[in-house]
């Protein structure tokens, strides 16, 4: 190759080098600033386009935990109330088998008629006032679907058909002896209904605490996942950041040089 003043090869080649290199040294300082590997597209389109839908995929499932928590929960605050319907009915089943005994005066009968119509009281309110997030739980109307992971028929439907209210209409009190007798009996039906809504409860809440841990692995493993696709090897990415530098270093020093030939070859001519 001829060699000239006019044009310099040699500083052309050395500043095309340069370039290059500072392209792919500013890369690997964006990859460890940012954190992740995949800074733009052209890094790598097809595990970007993974490595999000991982990523929706698990922001999904993190908000499916909250939901089956919250279904726990609805199931919780019923249940509670439930119990004190149990401890109740049970009270008054007490107090009418203690009605119906030949020992005891309509006088007395009277008394206990007045904590049994109480108690009876309490049972409609408990029916009323058990509400969640201002819907009531207990008044038989309660029907709501649960969204528990990605897909949309990842569903957990949840009915709470008994109304705390009806079981107030256990006949005419105990202010007699076959007042009470009638009333024994309907509690009795009234405590089997309570027992069975509470082992529907039990079944459900059972599998809410499978369907959260069960999105608790599946959020630990899709992140893991996402992490190997998307997330910077910092070690091996620090590596190759001083390797670019030295490179570059050495492209800076080399351009000076090329840049000196034109004037070396100006001493022919001295």
């Amino acid at each position: 190759m001829a060699l000239t003043v006019g044009t310099n090869t040699s500083a052309a080649t050395a500043h095309r080098y340069l370039a290059q290199n500072d392209k792919a040294a500013s890369s690997s300082l964006a990859k460890l600033s940012s954190g992740s590997r995949i800074v733009r597209a052209s890094d790598d389109a097809a595990s970007l386009a993974v490595g999000t839908k991982l990523k929706a995929d698990v922001a999904t499932l993190k908000q499916a935990q909250v939901n089956a928590a919250n279904g726990t929960s609805v199931l919780q605050v019923a249940d509670g109330a439930l119990q004190q319907v149990s401890d109740i009915l049970i009270r008054m089943k007490t107090l009418a088998t203690q009605a119906s005994t030949g020992s005891i005066s309509d006088t007395e009968r009277g008394y206990l008629d007045n904590e049994f119509t109480q108690l009876e009281g309490q049972l409609t309110d408990i029916g009323t006032d058990t509400k969640f997030n201002g819907t009531a739980l207990l008044d038989g109307s309660f029907s709501q679907t649960f969204q528990v992971g990605v897909a949309a028929t990842d569903t957990v439907a949840i009915a709470i058909a008994t109304n705390v209210g009806a079981l107030t209409a256990i006949g005419n009190g105990v202010g007699t002896a076959a007042a009470a007798a009638t009333a024994s009996a309907a509690i009795d039906a009234d405590i089997g209904t309570v027992l069975g809504a509470r082992a529907t409860m039990g079944g459900q809440m059972s599998r809410f605490d499978y369907i959260g841990s069960n999105l608790a692995t599946s959020v630990e493993n899709m992140d893991a996942a996402r992490s190997s696709l998307m997330d910077v090897d910092v070690a091996a990415e620090m590596s190759n950041f001083s390797s670019k530098q030295v490179t570059m270093q050495a492209s800076v020093a080399m351009l000076a040089q090329a840049n000196q030939m034109p004037q070396q070859l100006m001493r022919l001519l001295q």
